[in-house]
């Protein structure tokens, strides 16, 4: 039987539209292909052109951009006070340089100062700069300021609302310490809290100090020895000291130690830093307002915190040892420090020498570490612009 010659037309036709359709999705495929290959040589061509930094040009206060930073491990320990600040530091630093593994820890600004002497750690967090007696015996290390800092005054009084802050001054807190007043009623704690003398009640007060070697006792035992002359004679101030024979004192590790025991111990009266104040208050801790150098009581504000800041403006000298306690003006908050990164001018390498100046320098430029969104969550201010250019002039010399 003889086919229809349009039929075998159709067939053929057919056939030929499926070829075309096959081969351009063989095309397709191909290029798909050769597009990821040359994608994939590409991010592997940019990947082994990338440089690894071999200095950082501290003085333009510019952090590395178009290099990477050398692989290595950092280690920080050292201030109770600075650990949640250098807490978020350190897991957004090692976002934008992952090539670093930056570890941090607390255990007291003792601790830090020593271990970073010794070279077990590269950085000590401390709210103590390095006496003169340290400096002699260490002269190769730094103290680079990071940030600034405060601390507060709090208690556990039940019948005193939170939001009804005593005053405390220097001289009354130096008398709670070494027992000479004992209870919460006491006369000279009612003379300058007339608005709460009704609710203060007959009971011993139990001061809570550290048992650690810790830079918040440096700056509590610099307020009340500048306040108080028979404090400084007789205890004076330092990271550790001895602390008056009174029987109803108590001690705790660390500022979360002292958070959780004022809140343990009912009348106690503690010293913490600023960065725990949330935590103190969710606690259920009272905090006072703090006597100043011009006879007023302030409160715990970042605006006098600064005040008193501004006061040093001028008479900051190179090293940054400086103790901005109990500072001048009106409004200054009395109890402010520095904190500090010890570091030792000589790294183990290049590589560490160059990832410490990276992190510092990204610590306290504005736009990075010192910016509103890290220290807002501490408590801390911010450096003035020329104590970041003295910190920049120190962090340039580090060295490996």
């Amino acid at each position: 039987m003889r086919r229809n010659p349009s039929f075998r037309t159709a067939r053929f036709n057919s056939a030929i539209s499926t070829a075309i359709i096959g081969i351009i999705i063989v095309l397709v495929v191909i290029l798909a292909l050769v597009g990821a290959y040359v994608a994939l040589s590409g991010s592997r061509t940019t990947t082994s052109n990338t440089s690894t930094c071999t200095t950082i040009n501290v003085s333009s206060a510019m952090l590395p951009s178009n290099c990477e930073l050398p692989p290595a491990t950092i280690s920080e320990a050292g201030s109770s006070l600075l650990y949640p600040l250098f807490q978020l530091w350190a897991s957004n630093f090692t976002k934008l340089y992952p090539t670093i593994q930056l570890n941090t820890a607390a255990g007291g600004s003792g601790t830090g100062q020593s271990e970073a002497e010794h070279g077990l750690i590269q950085i000590g967090g401390s709210d103590a700069y390095l006496t003169n007696t340290q400096e002699a015996q260490f002269p190769y290390m730094l103290n680079i300021p990071v940030a600034i800092s405060a601390q507060q005054i709090d208690y556990n009084i039940p019948g005193i609302p939170q939001s009804l802050h005593l005053n405390f001054s220097g001289p009354l807190l130096a008398s709670i310490y070494n027992g000479t007043v004992s209870y919460w009623d006491d006369p000279a704690i009612k003379a300058i809290n007339p608005g709460a003398a009704s609710l203060l009640p007959h009971q011993l007060i139990t001061p809570i100090h550290r048992s650690d070697s810790s830079g918040d006792t440096f700056i509590f035992t610099q307020y009340l020895s500048f306040s108080d002359p028979h404090w400084n004679r007789t205890v004076g101030f330092g990271t550790a000291v001895s602390w008056p024979n009174n029987p109803a004192a108590t001690s705790a590790n660390g500022n979360s130690g002292m958070v959780t025991a004022c809140q343990q111990k009912q009348y106690s009266i503690a010293y913490i830093g600023v960065s725990y104040l949330k935590s103190a208050i969710a606690a259920g801790e009272g905090y006072g307002y703090l006597e100043n150098r011009a006879g007023n009581f302030v409160n715990i504000s970042s605006s006098n915190i600064q005040a008193d800041v501004n006061g040093f403006q001028g008479s900051i000298p190179a090293d940054e040892r400086l103790s901005l306690v109990y500072g001048p003006g009106t409004n200054s908050y009395p109890i402010v420090n520095f904190e500090y990164a010890i570091v030792a001018k000589n790294q183990t390498s290049q590589a560490v020498a160059i990832d410490v100046q990276a992190l510092l320098l990204w610590a306290i430029l504005p736009n990075y570490g010192n910016s509103p969104y890290f220290l807002n969550q501490v408590g801390f201010v911010p450096l003035p612009s020329p104590v970041i250019q003295l910190s920049e002039m120190q962090i340039a010399e580090i060295k490996g």
